[in-house]
């Protein structure tokens, strides 16, 4: 099959089923580099995210685009943005036009309700499956079979640090690209 149309596809896929927002495409992403190998790895899924935390517009579309210009240059990238855009258009502008009635509806309000926890657990399988690439070395601990080796402890270091820091009572009033930028300023100095 033409990669581009598979691009559209898996994407259309994506945006379709993807509930919950872009963290709710990472699931599908993870799938795809499973699938299609070629295309990117799991790896490439934390280096996506990282990409589209740190540059405006929405993560899920910022990815889509990423995935799509990584997998077939600037037509991959245009259409696989398309195709993960387009079930979201067509079901806002579906629900627009019946809003009234779906507002007032059980049948609605019952899915809705059964839909947030699928979006919160596909949220938590992605950040699972994120600190999983980012913060375990199983190719280190794989050669050595030392516990110490298992942990990525520079990154896991950064990420408590991060952390703490945004809970702290002055900086968290800081914005997060601030955040983002020391992190990447961090990364290249010490090259995680």
């Amino acid at each position: 099959m033409n990669i581009l149309l598979n691009l559209m596809l898996e994407f259309g896929k994506t945006g379709l089923f993807s509930i919950g927002g872009g963290l709710a495409t990472l699931p599908f992403l993870y799938e795809i580099a499973a699938n299609h190998p070629d295309w990117f790895t799991a790896a490439d899924v934390a280096d996506m995210i990282a990409i589209s935390e740190s540059t405006p517009g929405a993560i899920g579309i910022n990815m889509s685009t990423y995935a799509g210009f990584k997998t077939a240059g600037v037509p991959g990238g245009i259409l696989a943005t398309i195709a993960l855009a387009i079930p979201s258009v067509v079901i806002i502008l579906i629900v627009a036009r019946f809003l009234n009635r779906f507002r007032s509806s059980k049948l609605v309000e019952g899915a809705l309700y059964g839909l947030r926890p699928a979006s919160i657990a596909m949220i938590t399988v992605a950040g699972l499956n994120v600190a999983k690439v980012s913060l375990v070395n199983l190719a280190a601990f794989e050669a050595t079979h030392a516990f110490g080796d298992l942990f990525a402890w520079k990154a896991i270091a950064l990420g408590v640090v991060l952390f703490l820091a945004q809970r702290h009572k002055k900086l968290k009033k800081w914005h997060p690209a601030i955040f983002i930028a020391i992190s990447a300023v961090v990364g290249i100095v010490f090259k995680f």
